[in-house]
């Protein structure tokens, strides 16, 4: 089945001239609600936006089929990262990009555009099929948070596919878990050139543990960062205070919690051996699960599908792993086995972003394929 490469072309461009950053996805949302619509699916918006902070819900459209055949979701999100307002798309030798001052936003807007068109090929071609979901999640660039506030019984597949990585011939079957810390280290002020000696240096105690913490690539499933540092004062004042924000990955649960254990053990060694002024040093923590871990079996009926799809189209598919994390994971942290799909978009959340045509038609023929094979 061909998709309509003008149709699809002129739904990608209107998506990504609507502006969707991250909590300001309505006007999208909107859009979709009536397009949606149009094509035959029952959409329905949650109340998610009282956690997210985002203007609207997650949208959850729904096309029934075939009760005989297990309901199958596809799952992609509708906002962008900055700078992306004013999108104008421009495209030239098959390729979309942006006009080099904004991103281009086909993360993840080509992934709309793709399941739009899928929806309209069946409407038009009366392609039979299974029980079909579509969520479109809010706020997935600032830590996944429409996933994470999904009501999972909204959904009746416990199946399905998250279309937004880049390669077209590979399917991501694994994706790391991860925690965010965050670590204050409280000194002593004091005047930096009248007398030094009366203060507690925070930034030189947090540089200290810093210096000596696994960080990067840990090991081969491992990986580990300090991203944000705040402190300080002026020049010519000790810092008392300095905040430390970081992060570990890991496709191994127990691995991770050790690497974080190790990089918090190391700020409190610091803090314990240094001298004490009315209590003072300090150290405050705080840890949060970010995401959980992504690894689906490879007998599982969602690679089996994609698989299957994939050779009735004459093209090899392979299984791969990222290190980062997606709706894919928190989805899989609920109970839904969910794949992650690649649909073309290259160097995202940059100014050069960039997206062929082809590997969105592409993409197209292959989620077809998926529910044919899904029957």
């Amino acid at each position: 089945m061909n998709s309509n490469l003008q149709r699809l072309s002129d739904t990608f461009t209107t998506l990504v001239r609507i502006d969707s950053p991250s909590k300001e996805e309505a006007q999208l949302a909107h859009w979709l609600k009536s397009r949606l619509a149009a094509l035959g699916a029952e959409v329905y918006e949650d109340d998610s936006q009282a956690v997210t902070g985002s203007n609207t819900g997650n949208l959850i459209a729904r096309l029934p089929g075939d009760s005989a055949v297990t309901p199958l979701l596809f799952c992609v999100h509708m906002d962008t990262v900055e700078p992306g307002r004013g999108i104008q798309p421009q495209f030239n030798d098959g390729i979309f990009t942006s006009s080099g001052d904004t991103i281009l936003g086909a993360d993840d807007k080509a992934a709309i555009a793709i399941l739009l068109e899928v929806l309209a090929l069946i409407q038009e071609n009366g392609i039979p099929h299974g029980p079909l979901e579509f969520l479109f999640t809010v706020c997935e660039e600032i830590g996944l948070l429409g996933a994470k506030a999904l009501d999972i019984s909204l959904l009746q597949a416990r199946s399905g596919y998250a279309l937004d990585a880049t390669d077209v011939y590979k399917l991501i079957t694994q994706a790391p878990c991860a925690t965010r810390f965050k670590a204050s280290v409280i000194g002593k002020a004091a005047h930096a050139g009248a007398n030094p000696e009366a203060g507690i240096n925070a930034i030189q105690l947090a540089a200290k543990a810093i210096s000596a913490m696994p960080l990067g690539r840990v090991d081969a499933d491992t990986t580990a960062n300090i991203g944000l540092i705040q402190g300080g004062k002026a020049t010519n004042i000790i810092p008392d205070l300095v905040e430390i924000h970081g992060e570990v990955r890991s496709h191994d649960p127990e691995r991770l919690r050790k690497t974080q254990d190790e990089i918090l053990s190391l700020l409190h060694r610091v803090i314990e051996d240094c001298p004490k002024q009315d209590g003072l040093p300090r150290l405050e923590t705080s840890v949060q699960n970010d995401y959980p871990v992504l690894h689906i079996d490879k007998e599982h009926a969602v690679v089996a599908a994609v698989m299957a799809a994939a050779a009735s189209l004459s093209r090899e598919l392979v299984l791969g792993r990222t290190g980062g994390g997606s709706d894919a994971n928190i989805l899989c942290g609920k109970g839904i086995t969910c794949a992650v799909m690649g649909i073309g978009m290259e160097r995202v959340h940059t100014v050069n972003e960039f997206i062929r045509l082809k590997d969105m038609e592409n993409c197209c023929e292959l989620v077809l394929a998926i529910i044919r094979e899904w029957r």
